[in-house]
């Protein structure tokens, strides 16, 4: 199976930044754990802090993989764009959060992509990632 990662903004400073939330491991690095751990599957890691690259990420991975996982961060309670390219693939989206996102600010109670989603997980910490990768993986999907 071939699973792409897509985060977005900020979490190119996992392990840096409010560690109380986010912990204190790096998302390359946590990418190495899940890549060990799931040997017969391919993985693609894919980062970026603009909201146009992406919608081009999402439709990149549309066309190489079986299953994506979407952490949209702060661009899940604002983009429209990135809500639309999600509804507008063919491939299965997870929504992914690091943090339990109804229990912080008013504002990040909103998702916009997750009705395009075929499933959405947050306040589980990285292992967010693992239980999607799951969810694919088992066809739960």
């Amino acid at each position: 199976m071939r699973i792409a990662i897509v985060n977005g903004p900020n979490l190119n400073l996992l392990g840096k930044r409010e560690k109380d939330i986010y912990g204190d491991i790096s998302f390359e690095d946590f990418f190495d754990e899940i890549v060990k751990i799931y040997p017969d599957h391919n993985f693609s890691y894919m980062q970026s802090n603009v909201e146009g690259e992406i919608v081009n990420l999402l439709h990149e991975a549309d066309l190489m993989s079986d299953g994506i996982i979407l952490n949209a961060a702060g661009y899940t309670h604002t983009s429209v764009s990135i809500a639309d390219a999600v509804a507008g693939i063919s491939t299965p989206v997870i929504e992914v959060h690091i943090s339990n996102i109804l229990a912080r600010e008013e504002f990040r109670h909103t998702s916009l992509i997750a009705s395009g989603c075929a499933g959405s997980l947050f306040g589980f910490g990285l292992n967010g990632y693992r239980l999607a990768i799951e969810a694919f993986v088992k066809s739960l999907i």
